[in-house]
């Protein structure tokens, strides 16, 4: 269990928060499930490199990710955490801010053969969005 945690670590440090898309595929199982991807949106991997490197990142080009706390059963990792930074760009339509935002996170990930397998999450991005409105 703690070799899962450490995964979702790496994950949420090189891919979240540095863009590397080699520690992407790496950690990525191609038969990856998002379980909260919006409807209509892509619930495999390429949606989910695509909200952190197209939506996220160039919103707050100095995202940084916080844990603060997971807790691992079985194949299952739950992170408790914050994506933070400054909106310099524009976030799903809306103008650069200037303000540190905080989008609350808790995600649940099953972990397969050291890989991201399916993933299950709650974010307060909806709420993020409508301060900046």
């Amino acid at each position: 269990m703690e070799a899962n945690k450490a995964i979702v670590k790496r994950f949420n440090k090189e891919v979240i928060e540095q863009g590397n898309v080699e520690s992407f595929k790496e950690l990525m199982d191609p038969a990856f499930i998002n379980h909260s991807a919006p409807a209509g949106a892509n619930n495999g991997p390429a949606g989910m490199i695509n909200t952190f490197n197209n939506v996220l990142r160039p919103a707050m080009p100095d995202m940084k990710v916080i844990i603060y706390s997971q807790v691992a059963e079985g194949d299952l990792v739950t992170t408790r955490k914050a994506i933070v930074g400054t909106q310099t760009g524009t976030l799903l339509g809306i103008p650069p801010s200037g303000k540190q935002l905080t989008i609350d996170v808790i995600d649940i990930v099953r972990i397969k053969d050291g890989k991201y397998f399916e993933h299950w999450g709650v974010n307060t991005l909806p709420a993020v969005l409508a301060s900046l409105k």
